[in-house]
């Protein structure tokens, strides 16, 4: 099966082992995974923050980069969750609708990509501890995304997974919210942390990079004893 890369900016300029480790997961299930070393940023950023013109530029050229019929494939549910979610409004009435019609019934999220599509949930991977799973607000609330993750998990060996309280609760980033309203958003972080702590999880494991390096951000601060991971990095240890 063909699957191209889409590598998203938090990935790509902080967090690029993520996207190799993806790479390495794809394969070991039998993908051919290709990556258009022309690809920017999906646009969320700047149709967030209410440059919608720009952000239209910006999408245009996602579609020319990943035009074609293979899968589409990210490590984030934010970015997926966007170009699912809002080209559709960004090209309604335009030559560009059909394209993005058929590209949302290319792209995926990495876990949903692996349980949905592939049908795979186990990839011989080992971590030893205990872990806790934090739902992204783009996993759960754009892309639907609940279950796929947690059988993944279940089935690395050593791993020993626990439900935090208020699970589906926001981390606190949400882009720019974390800038303008950074004393709610640390707020935020800290309740979602110490939730995780109370599982007694040394890792705490999400599909949104943008997710865990805010999480990550106030547990270094605070020093303490937990370590966060996306899940692509997970499925790709112990081997």
């Amino acid at each position: 099966m063909n699957v191209q890369l889409f590598i998203p900016c938090f990935v790509d300029q902080l967090y690029p082992e993520t996207g190799f480790n993806m790479v390495k997961v794809l394969e070991k299930a039998g993908c051919t995974v290709s990556y258009n070393t022309n690809q920017t940023c999906c646009g969320q950023a700047a149709f967030n923050a209410g440059y919608w013109d720009d952000a239209k530029s910006v999408c245009s050229k996602f579609l020319k980069d990943f035009n074609g019929t293979d899968y589409i494939v990210g490590p984030s549910a934010s970015c997926v969750g966007f170009v699912r979610n809002y080209y559709g409004k960004l090209f309604e009435n335009s030559s560009q609708h059909h394209a993005v019609q058929d590209m949302n019934k290319r792209i995926f999220e990495f876990s949903e990509f692996l349980i949905d599509v592939l049908k795979v949930d186990q990839f011989g991977a080992e971590l030893s501890g205990k872990a806790t799973y934090h739902d992204s607000c783009a996993a759960l609330r754009e892309c639907k995304i609940k279950e796929g993750p947690r059988k993944l998990l279940a089935n690395v060996k050593g791993l020993s997974l626990t439900e935090m309280n208020d699970v589906e609760t926001c981390c606190g980033f949400g882009g720019t919210f974390a800038i303008k309203f950074d004393s709610i958003s640390t707020g935020m972080g800290e309740q979602k942390v110490e939730n995780a702590l109370a599982t007694g999880a040394e890792y705490l494991i999400s599909t949104d990079l943008s997710c865990l390096m805010h999480l990550q951000g106030y547990i270094k601060q605070k020093e303490l004893h937990l370590k966060t991971m996306h899940l692509a990095d997970v499925l790709a240890s112990g081997w």
